[in-house]
């Protein structure tokens, strides 16, 4: 079940409300109790005085007579107060002593009583009188009926519990109303996002009008619509460049299956249609291996089995492997540096496979391959320089984006389906590191980096293996798949 975020709100003040105005009615009570209770004693010490200085003066038996007369006069007629005087001598006697049950004994010799055939309680006081002249020692008691602060307390409890119950309902709808009206920007605020759809990408959340606490959530909102339009962009852009490199071998496929059926064919021509075939379904499985290979790294896929090893011999291995591709483009490639690194030797050599092969396809005959090995910053870069023409530098930023040529002719695309660069950033991503590429006198260079783990710093190993897209370095080195065109003549 859904909750409205106003009646919760107004629940919530209602709550707080109720144990603000019961705090507050108990507070009240008890200090009303309080002040009663003590008018009530300082009228009862007012009325045994009185009647004390009257027993006072009584001192003969005749002055008794006097002293019971006024003290029934002094007691009124509803009986709330009364008066009972008890000696050893019946002559000095008056009234009749309260009998019943006691209820409380308060400080100041007080006692709360219960007597008997009465339904409300009397605060009573006894107070010894000595002897005078005739009159014996003599005991006073001095009752007050508490009925009036009970009714008193009564009614103002009743009535207090009314108003809190009224007050709380008062600050449960005006809660309610107040919050639906704070709340008006976040209504607003979701209109705004429910206008935003894939035929309406570019809408976003009006954050001027907002209050400061909402702000931060449409900022955030905006900057994930900005993300998921950045990413649909380049979903779109991703497909079209799917569809046009796999359009090419499949139309290459048709037409020379549908020319291998207008005639009959010999054995020979046959096996050479089908050994072309062959090689476009080779092209097909590599573009697609490359994708799954991409796609998996997107997920954030690390590099699994890393073994540490010297990049130096990784480099070395590599050109060597690489030995048959230089010599037939005439160019020499050249290694320095040395670091050790934790790294999956597979996807190492991959990557540094597609950046010299990259190389070799841009450089003039004679010219030399330069490979560096570099410490920075906790990682290790790996750098393949070549000498050729000056790549602008508003190419520079999307040269290791997916199906990005520099040229927009696309030559060559037959051999080259303009994944190389990607792989070789998603490699690094899966060594925890960059890739870069700059272009300055003369010279282009491409570098990707990995971490330096230590032992204990091995990433764990992930579910799936990451190196079957690189299942070697002869792949990429025999095929040429990968390699990136740029604009370098």
């Amino acid at each position: 079940m859904k909750h409205s975020i106003s009646r919760r709100l107004a629940a919530m003040f209602a709550v707080v409300a109720l144990f603000v105005f019961t705090m507050v009615g108990t507070g009240l009570f008890l200090v009303l109790r309080t002040q009663l209770e003590h008018h009530l004693r300082e009228s009862l010490d007012t009325r045994a005085e009185i009647a004390r200085l009257i027993v006072l003066h009584s001192t003969t038996a005749d002055r008794w007579k006097m002293a019971k007369e006024k003290l029934a006069d002094i007691t009124p007629r509803d009986r709330s107060t009364l008066f009972a005087a008890s000696s050893a001598d019946p002559r000095y006697t008056y009234g009749t002593p309260l009998a019943g049950s006691i209820e409380k004994r308060l400080p100041g010799g007080y006692v709360r009583l219960r007597a008997n055939g009465r339904a409300y309680d009397m605060l009573t006081t006894t107070i010894p009188i000595p002897a005078v002249g005739e009159r014996p020692p003599v005991d006073l008691q001095v009752a007050i009926d508490c009925s009036p602060n009970v009714r008193t307390m009564r009614v103002f409890g009743f009535a207090l519990a009314a108003l809190t119950a009224l007050g709380t309902i008062t600050v449960l709808l005006l809660s309610y109303s107040v919050a639906k009206i704070g709340l008006a920007p976040l209504t607003r605020l979701t209109k705004d996002a429910s206008n935003v759809s894939p035929n309406n990408r570019s809408q976003r959340l009006n954050t001027r009008s907002l209050p400061y606490e909402l702000e931060d959530l449409a900022k955030s909102f905006n900057g994930a619509l900005e993300r998921l339009d950045s990413a649909y962009a380049r979903l779109e852009s991703f497909n079209a460049d799917v569809a046009h490199e796999l359009r090419t071998p499949v139309t290459i496929l048709i037409g020379q299956t549908e020319v291998a059926l207008t005639r009959d064919r010999s054995i020979g021509e046959l096996r050479h249609t089908l050994q072309s075939n062959l090689e476009e379904f080779e092209r097909v499985r590599a573009i697609i291996n490359d994708m799954l290979f991409l796609a998996r790294a997107d997920q954030g896929e690390r590099a699994t089995g890393l073994v540490e090893v010297s990049l130096a011999a990784e480099v070395a291995r590599t050109l060597e492997f690489l030995e048959i591709p230089l010599e037939e483009a005439q160019v020499r490639a050249a290694a320095k540096g040395d670091a050790r690194a934790f790294v999956n030797t597979s996807l190492f050599g991959r990557a540094l496979t597609n950046l010299v092969m990259n190389a070799i396809q841009h450089c003039a005959p004679g010219a030399t391959i330069a490979v560096s090995i570099a410490r920075e910053r906790g990682r290790i870069s790996i750098a393949v320089a070549n000498p050729g023409e000056a790549i602008e530098p508003s190419m520079l930023d999307h040269l290791f984006d997916r199906f990005y040529r520099a040229e927009s002719s696309r030559t060559n695309s037959r051999e080259n389906h303009g994944l190389g660069l990607a792989i070789v950033k998603a490699v690094a991503e899966m060594h925890r590191g960059t890739v870069s590429a700059t272009s300055s006198r003369g010279v282009n260079t491409f570098a990707f980096s990995v971490a330096r783990f230590g032992a204990e710093q091995q990433p764990a190993v992930a579910s799936s293996s990451v190196s079957s897209p690189a299942s070697g370095v002869q792949t990429a080195a025999a095929t040429g798949h990968g390699m990136r065109q740029r604009s370098v003549g």
